[in-house]
């Protein structure tokens, strides 16, 4: 339905950047929600989380996964919108650009769930397999943008 609600001959991949922005940030809610988040010095709530015996172990591990995941997004984003910024001025077709940032979004919430919900070596398998298809999608702008420019620059 809400595809059928989209035009996607049209380009919505510049809107992508702000989306992954967002989707980086979003695990860090979700952990402040269980803890007892000081936003006076927020870079050290996962190191107070250690000292806290309010907060059982497996909540413990939650937040610090979530914030583990909130930091990949944002080590990772500026790659993400370089590629899509690349993308659109090799003018690629926009069914490529919406396709690959949108499967590059879709592979963020994966990931995000994946991490912060890990407790077996199966899940962080499959997370780290979801995080390398989203850097692929990333490598893959940057290919496609790189093979239209080539000669012109």
């Amino acid at each position: 339905m809400a595809a059928a609600a989209l035009n996607l001959r049209q380009n919505y991949s510049l809107y992508a950047i702000p989306a992954a922005w967002i989707l980086s940030l979003a695990p860090h809610f979700y952990a402040v929600q269980l803890g007892k988040f000081d936003n006076r010095n927020p870079r050290s709530y996962t190191k107070s989380l250690e000292s806290d015996q309010s907060i059982d172990a497996e909540t413990k591990g939650r937040i610090q996964r979530a914030e583990g995941a909130q930091q990949n997004g944002f080590e990772n984003v500026g790659l993400f919108a370089a590629a899509v910024v690349a993308g659109n001025i090799a003018k690629l077709d926009n069914w490529t650009l919406n396709a690959l940032t949108g499967g590059y979004l879709a592979s963020r919430v994966l990931y995000n769930l994946l991490y912060i919900n890990n407790t077996t070596d199966g899940a962080a398998n499959a997370r780290s397999a979801v995080f390398v298809s989203g850097i692929a999608m990333i490598f893959t702008l940057f290919i496609k943008a790189g093979n239209a420019l080539k000669g012109q620059l």
